[in-house]
């Protein structure tokens, strides 16, 4: 099979693919209550580049940054559980187990009592799964991805056809490694610094 070739319309379709591939709606996610294994099971298929195990799913229990099951039952995880570890799993990256909980408080308060919630889990990852289709479209037509700028920088150092994508590659990587830690920065000082009353 032919290696594509990495341009900037290669690139974008990476990014359309990776948008549309991401997050499951909320109404897609399974009604059924599971076993730990199937949870686990569910989070591994959906986020391949991360691997949980029951050992870290109880630990997010046990420091109550997710809500125990339900009763003490074995298949006690909800949906609610899913949407959490969903959620949890796009802030592992970003964030600390500490920081993680004290953003979702902000929102639901005590992670075990579903009465104290200011906003319901379904509503919170609805907004994320908006906000999250429309992020890769928002960046893509951001200044620092205007081609020009970056054939420019490219023609100007004279390199063959190979070097140019080698080249555009790394400077591509290098804008979303900026970007990521700029809004990493970002977010830890907001979490950080809010303090909730």
């Amino acid at each position: 099979m032919e290696r594509p070739k990495f341009n900037m319309d290669y690139i974008r379709q990476l990014a359309k693919s990776v948008s549309e591939n991401n997050l499951v709606p909320y109404e897609d996610l399974p009604k059924y209550d599971f076993f730990l294994s199937q949870v686990i099971d569910y989070l591994n298929d959906k986020f391949s580049e991360e691997k949980y195990t029951s050992n870290i799913v109880q630990n997010y229990i046990k420091s109550e940054v997710i809500s125990k099951p339900e009763d003490g039952k074995k298949r006690g995880y909800t949906k609610l559980h899913l949407a959490q570890m969903v959620l949890l799993s796009y802030m592992r990256p970003v964030l600390t187990t500490e920081e993680i909980k004290k953003v979702f408080r902000l929102a639901f308060n005590e992670i075990n009592d579903r009465t104290d919630d200011i906003i319901s889990w379904e509503d919170a990852y609805k907004i994320f799964s908006e906000i999250q289709n429309h992020s890769f479209d928002e960046f893509l037509n951001a200044d620092y991805f205007n081609e020009t700028k970056l054939h420019e920088f490219i023609k100007d150092n004279n390199l063959t056809e190979d070097e140019e994508e080698r080249i555009l590659v790394f400077l591509v990587v290098m804008i979303l490694i900026a970007q990521a830690s700029a809004i990493k920065k970002l977010v830890q000082k907001i979490v950080a610094e809010y303090k909730a009353e």
